[in-house]
């Protein structure tokens, strides 16, 4: 789905989706492997560590986890053949993917974890049950109604479409996992 095409099949998108969930699991488990030294590391004082990029994402899959079950699970909207994306919507999820030179934003101080105390099986496990998750809510939404359901977000007072906020919190993870890797390149 690009900025231009802001419409697909509700099959493409959640089929789209859970392939990043699933290669977001096969690469949290490959930061398993290594050591709690070189997960802690970091490019500055001001950078974030690979445990910190991922207790980030933990952060906000706590919001937005219960946030689209409750969601799901209070609506009868039966699926359409076609999800579209909300213009605003659409805009928060494009911003979120992974570019050449991505800019630093700002997050919510809720949300930093920068200087945090993390234990790399406690932070990355969480991780990966939170991806799991994130396959059982996809598969659940299979069967919805992506453009009707509608969700909070942490920004306060915007609500998503379905189809969008899945966009943006998978979209988000992957910008954070490319930010990790990034993190692992430049220490080697």
């Amino acid at each position: 789905m690009t900025k231009t095409n802001t419409m697909i099949t509700s099959n493409d998108l959640i089929s789209e989706l859970k392939i990043r969930v699933q290669k977001h699991i096969q690469i949290s488990k490959t930061f398993l492997m290594l050591s709690e030294k070189t997960l802690q590391s970091k490019i500055s004082d001001k950078s974030w560590s690979v445990l910190e990029c991922l207790q980030h994402l933990n952060l906000y899959g706590g919001f937005y986890i219960p946030e689209i079950e409750k969601k799901m699970n209070a609506s009868s909207s039966k699926k359409e053949t076609y999800f579209k994306s909300g213009l605003l919507g659409n805009k928060f999820a494009m911003d979120m993917l992974p570019k050449e030179q991505m800019k630093t934003m700002n997050t919510f101080k809720s949300k930093n974890p920068i200087h945090s105390n993390l234990e790399k099986d406690i932070v990355i496990l969480e991780f990966i049950n939170q991806q799991e998750k994130f396959l059982e809510l996809l598969s659940i939404a299979s069967e919805k109604n992506l453009s009707k359901i509608k969700t909070s977000i942490t920004i306060p007072l915007l609500k998503f479409r379905l189809g969008d906020t899945f966009r943006f919190v998978i979209y988000h993870n992957e910008r954070h996992i490319v930010q990790a890797q990034n993190v692992l390149k430049s220490l080697n």
